[in-house]
């Protein structure tokens, strides 16, 4: 019976030792080398001091060295950070130093950009590079290669599948990101729950285009370990790469985010890639019409299955392919193992077709946010309604996201409280947006970002600047500058230079008039 993270490995070596696990580039590992690697790294991991719950960060794109960090960690009893490999220095060091990181897992180019960062991060003391040590290192902290830390030796395993298991960083409404902590409980019937209802099977090759450091890019490792499958690491880059990749493997499963199935959808498909895609699946906002249309087209083997999820609880809800034309605009009903609510404000629940916060309970639900008791209590609170003769408060996720469920209980999203963005499958605060304007340049004075409806990102970033000196810097200058500050999926698509921004009456800007100008623009 699989109870820990890394249990999902060592057990289906058990019963598949030979069948390929991880496929990267041209190299192919099969599941009892992959669960070798995993001990031995684990071993590495504990004679450097690790210790139950210490936090270690893997800074890396996606290679099978940063597969067997995070589940080494977990078979060592530590806590695995996955941090997005397109994050610039500032977002590293933040995650580096809110989670108290003791380890740090890289490689040398990225070491290299994070050198004016590192003595800023006090809790890092060792440094694994996966490729070549530095020919200068770094003060303060010991580096050593992956290579040499693949020693025999046993393993400290968690205690209980309540241990703490991993730490992702999901964006917050109020400025930086916050991690979200998950019990190796949380992971494990996540993926069994998935795995369920794609009713996936060792004979599935699922392609892991989408980050490691987001829940539902974990999702396609947790999934095919869960049951046997193959699956192949790519980081995206062209539609032709993923087009090559499904026609030479064979692809079964695919997931994606709408922008990212956009950019697909726009090459030129051959029926010999697209016959053996058995199923496709979307998350990270909702899949436009046109869209879902073409991939139907395009994949006619295969079943659609549109979700809905959440860091803080994985996934909450999912449409059976069956009633994509049935039930238009439908989330669906709640994956197996978990219950979703539509609840008022004071927990009571809603009247079909009647608009409520979604509220979803269940072995899904994680540990909170680390090291953050108010932002914790604001989205943790008690189940709905729980039975009065329970002593004990079960906790629930409240989402903030308002829906609706019709009188057959099909979901439908209607909106968000929060001003968050939803951007290329990413859910991105304005505030992180600002902080990172303000590092780009010092010549910025003031900076404001909003998010307007866009094809093909689903909402695209507009940020109001006000510099410190009129025309000290230019249109291009500042876009530049933004670039090199704020990772890819945070670049504003417009910018806007003013000479002062709208304020209320409390002299606070009026960032609620200037989204509606913005939209107004610029919404498609």
């Amino acid at each position: 019976m699989v109870m820990f993270f890394h249990q999902l490995i060592s057990s289906t070596a058990q019963s598949y030792p030979d069948k390929t696990a991880v496929i990267h580039k041209q190299q192919q590992i099969s599941y009892v080398q992959l669960h070798e690697f995993v001990e031995q790294f684990a071993s590495g991991l504990t004679k450097l001091g690790l210790q139950r719950s210490d936090r270690v960060a893997a800074f890396l794109p996606k290679i099978p060295e940063h597969v067997v960090s995070l589940f080494a960690t977990s078979c060592a009893g530590g806590t695995f950070v996955p941090v997005n490999s397109v994050l610039k220095a500032p977002q590293v060091q933040h995650i580096l130093n809110d989670c108290d990181v003791k380890i740090l897992v890289t490689s040398s180019d990225r070491l290299k950009a994070l050198a004016d960062i590192l003595e800023q991060c006090p809790s890092v003391e060792h440094i694994v590079l996966t490729d070549k040590l530095p020919a200068q290192l770094p003060t303060g902290v010991q580096c050593h290669l992956y290579q040499d830390l693949l020693v025999e030796g046993s393993c400290y395993e968690p205690l209980t599948e309540n241990d703490m298991a991993a730490i992702l960083y999901t964006s917050g409404s109020t400025g930086k990101p916050k991690g979200v902590v998950l019990s190796h409980r949380n992971l494990v019937c996540g993926a069994n729950s998935v795995a369920t209802y794609l009713e996936n099977t060792s004979d599935d090759v699922i392609l892991a285009l989408l980050p490691l450091s987001f829940d539902y890019g974990l999702s396609q490792l947790t999934t095919a370990f869960s049951v046997g499958a193959c699956c192949i690491l790519m980081d995206y880059f062209l539609p032709g790469d993923v087009i090559k990749t499904i026609e030479k493997h064979r692809v079964t499963g695919l997931a994606a985010v709408p922008p990212l199935w956009q950019q697909l959808m726009k090459a030129n498909w051959p029926e010999s890639a697209t016959q053996s895609l058995r199923y496709f699946t979307n998350s990270g906002g909702a899949m436009p019409l046109v869209t879902l249309a073409q991939l139907r087209s395009t994949f006619t083997n295969a079943k659609p299955y549109l979700m809905y999820g959440l860091t803080e609880a994985f996934r909450s809800t999912y449409l059976p392919p069956e009633l994509i034309d049935e039930r238009v605009g439908s989330m669906g009903k709640a994956i197996p193992n978990a219950e979703v609510m539509v609840v008022r404000e004071d927990g009571t629940a809603c009247e079909p077709d009647e608009p409520g916060e979604l509220v979803h309970r269940g072995p899904h639900v994680s540990l909170g946010y680390w090291n953050a008791p108010e932002k914790t209590a604001e989205r943790f609170k008690p189940v709905p309604d729980q039975d009065k003769g329970l002593v004990l408060t079960e906790m629930a996720v409240w989402s903030g996201d308002t829906v609706k469920k019709d009188k057959d209980g099909f979901l439908y999203f209607v909106g968000r409280r929060d001003e968050m963005i939803k951007t290329s499958g990413y859910r991105v605060s304005p505030m992180e947006i600002e902080e990172g304007c303000y590092q780009g340049s010092d010549q910025v004075g003031e900076a404001i970002a909003t998010g307007v409806p866009d094809l093909e990102l689903g909402q695209a970033i507009v940020v109001f600047i006000v510099l410190k000196q009129p025309e000290s810097l230019g249109q291009d200058e500042l876009t530049k500058a933004l670039k090199k500050a704020l990772p890819n999926f945070m670049h504003p698509k417009y910018i806007e230079i003013h000479t002062a921004l709208p304020r209320n009456p409390n002299g606070k800007v009026d960032r609620a008039l200037l989204a509606a100008q913005a939209k107004e623009k610029y919404g498609k």
